[in-house]
């Protein structure tokens, strides 16, 4: 066999057949059939009341809509301040400015898909982490009309995994079905965190590869990710995400 044979099949069984099998799936969910018949309501995922004395960082994640739902989620950052009783929500869309802020509910629904919460912090850590996430947010580089690009991005996903990178104390990577979160936002190919627990290689998102505690071993081609998860069990699977073990 082959050394090109040999690859051919490995693309096929890491990331082809698991993203057909994702497809099939999500074919067989109910989905609104356009933006304006989906529900963006609050999903009740975070307090409604938060504590006024309490500081809380969110990272949220949920299905995106149309087709791209079977392979990748949408996500996002909420934060809430120090003496106040309310979220502020940070995303990217694909559509006039990209960086909003507060357009919808914290925990709102994302094409009627119900989010999850990837990671949360909350108390004194949270509150110094808040600073070092809103100075990351202002120094994205799409924030711009017409930067957002779907695929391999930067797009919604860009942008969360931007922060996380520039504040590695946040201590976690994106679900490994976040597509486009291996987008170079800062333009470098190889570059590793700056608490050196994480190291990724990227051709500007088209094939890649990262390694280190928070991403455990991924590869990456052509925005879909396989892999596996070390310090939590697991594996990554194009479509579908960590499946733990």
């Amino acid at each position: 066999m082959s050394l090109f044979t040999r690859l051919a099949l490995a693309i096929l069984v890491l990331f082809i057949v698991p993203s057909l099998a994702a497809a099939g799936w999500w074919m067989t969910q109910h989905h609104a059939d356009n933006w304006r018949a989906a529900d963006w309501s609050s999903s009740g995922v975070l307090p409604s009341k938060p504590e006024a004395s309490d500081a809380s960082i969110y990272i949220l994640a949920a299905r995106t809509g149309g087709l791209k739902g079977a392979l990748s989620l949408h996500s996002w950052l909420v934060v809430k301040r120090p003496g106040t009783t309310s979220y502020d929500r940070y995303d990217v869309v694909g559509w006039g400015t990209p960086v909003r802020k507060n357009a919808y509910d914290a925990d709102g629904r994302w094409y009627s898909n119900t989010p999850s919460i990837v990671h949360e912090i909350h108390g004194t850590e949270a509150r110094g982490l808040i600073p070092k996430i809103e100075a990351a947010i202002k120094q994205y580089p799409y924030a711009r009309p017409g930067s957002y690009v779907l695929w391999p991005g930067p797009n919604s996903n860009s942008f969360v995994a931007h922060v996380l990178r520039l504040v590695p104390e946040i201590g976690v990577v994106l679900p490994s079905n976040a597509v486009g979160r291996d987008f170079p936002t800062d333009g470098r190919l190889f570059a590793i965190d700056d608490d050196w627990r994480n190291f990724r290689a990227t051709l500007f998102g088209y094939i890649g590869f990262a390694a280190g505690a928070r991403s455990g071993f991924e590869i990456n081609f052509m925005g879909l990710v396989a892999g596996f998860d070390i310090l939590n069990p697991g594996l990554k699977v194009p479509g579908f995400g960590r499946v733990g073990i």
